[in-house]
């Protein structure tokens, strides 16, 4: 046997061992990323490197918001670490120094921060103070979608119960669909069909008693695989909302610091709700999430609930929180993600006259979603062949994901770093998958 073969056995073994570990430490079925998992050692800017030493593109770790191992993140972190770490009831300058620049980036009255640990918890905050502030329990969501996995959230995880709510307390509509339009309506008729589920829903918590508490959505609908959305769809939203009493919620785990082309998901839509949940990117990958809202909410549920969360911006989370919304202006990050986003946008809709398999190509900024169909006309969802993209592109060291009701749009969601010539890689390496696998056949 040779040196090579030697060395990819050694590998396989080595592989195959660590499989068996996370199993039985981890436990059956923990997810993975690929048909064949990668083993990840290090990570800088857009890209990542396995046990191996090869170099991946990173088109999917939004986590990463600013880059991998950020080097002022970094230094931020380690700092600050270095000096005092230590729970929130005691005072300390970076805090509120991270909390006055973090809402002085909102619009009134978004001016108060509650700290968390993650997006999951930051969501289950904003579900107890919007239903403090009510007096009520019914929450509507859509029925693609998550909101994270505490036992309040998980209720909404409806993309993983086809797209049930799970209680009396959560009710969940359709996403509004551009693509696949609801009765095949179009334009107000659409937007109008889509609000009557809301009207429904709000309806029905007042007939059962429960009463209506408020929506909790993402204002791009990124688990949904960000959809077009019919003109007036939010401000319908928010309307209905307002005139019964209710708090809107914008989940900005995903579309928040940048990623759509402006800061804030809600910027981009054009719709300011009553709360707004951060998390995921917010540390660039330390656990630090939020809820912003204003001090009057904030100040009502915190006189009536003795709410703390021991690790929730600490002094390092916030050191590490502010690096990063210091290095996303800084750097320019937001024109960035725009600038990029449209470029890379382009780029796909020129593939799309090339390959009949791109249905549909979507999204803002560096969140774009590619949908994969076997005929167009039908717009027939492609899933095989989604599941096959993603495994051909990490087999060429581009990585990606995908998601949507059909598990069939391609999920593209980079560090907001990405550039240009990362675009072009990218979309080379597309057109070269899709080329291969067409020619193979099988399209499904």
């Amino acid at each position: 046997m040779s040196n090579t073969s030697t060395t990819s056995a050694g590998r396989a073994s080595q592989q195959a061992e660590l499989l068996r570990r996370r199993e039985k430490l981890l436990g059956k079925n923990t997810p993975l990323f690929y048909d064949q998992p990668l083993h990840l050692v290090r990570g800088q800017g857009v890209h990542l490197y396995d046990v191996n030493g090869h170099e991946y593109l990173d088109v999917y770790n939004n986590v990463a918001n600013v880059g991998h191992c950020h080097p002022r993140v970094v230094a931020a972190l380690s700092g600050q670490a270095s000096t005092l770490n230590i729970h929130t009831r005691y005072l300390h300058e970076a805090i509120l120094d991270y909390a006055e620049n973090l809402t002085s980036t909102f619009a009134d009255p978004l001016s108060t921060v509650m700290f968390t640990c993650t997006g999951s918890e930051a969501n289950d905050l904003a579900l107890r103070v919007a239903r403090h502030a009510t007096g009520a329990m019914g929450i509507i969501c859509t029925r693609e979608t998550y909101h994270g996995n505490t036992s309040a959230v998980d209720e909404l995880a409806t993309l993983f119960r086809a797209g049930e709510a799970v209680g009396a307390h959560v009710k969940s509509v359709p996403f509004p669909d551009g693509y696949r339009p609801e009765g095949g309506l179009q334009d107000q008729e659409l937007c109008d069909a889509y609000l009557r589920s809301i009207d429904q829903a709000i309806a029905e918590f007042q007939q059962e008693g429960i009463g209506f508490a408020g929506v909790l959505i993402c204002p791009i609908f990124a688990n949904e695989a960000v959809p077009n959305v019919p003109a007036g769809y939010l401000n319908g939203v928010a309307e209905r909302v307002q005139a019964h009493n209710g708090l809107l919620i914008f989940d900005e785990v995903q579309s928040g610091f940048g990623r759509t082309g402006q800061l804030w998901g809600y910027e981009y839509v054009g719709v300011q709700p009553d709360i707004v949940t951060l998390g995921k990117p917010m540390g660039n990958g330390h656990p630090i999430a939020a809820v912003v809202a204003s001090s009057e909410l904030v100040n009502a549920f915190r006189s009536d609930v003795m709410y703390f969360n021991t690790f929730g911006g600490n002094p390092v989370s916030c050191a590490v929180a502010q690096a990063v919304l210091d290095v996303i202006e800084d750097e320019q990050l937001v024109s960035n993600a725009r600038d990029v986003g449209h470029y890379l946008r382009s780029g796909l809709q020129d593939l799309q006259q090339v390959h009949e398999v791109m249905g549909d190509v979507r999204g803002p900024g560096l969140f774009l979603g590619v949908e994969l169909v076997s005929d167009r006309q039908a717009k027939q969802p492609a899933t095989q062949l989604a599941a096959q993209v993603i495994n051909t592109m990490k087999a060429k060291r581009v990585l990606i994901s995908k998601i949507g009701p059909f598990d069939n749009v391609l999920k593209i969601r980079p560090p907001i770093v990405f550039s240009k010539n990362n675009a072009d890689q990218l979309l080379d390496t597309l057109d070269e998958v899709l080329t291969e696998l067409v020619k193979q056949g099988g399209i499904s």
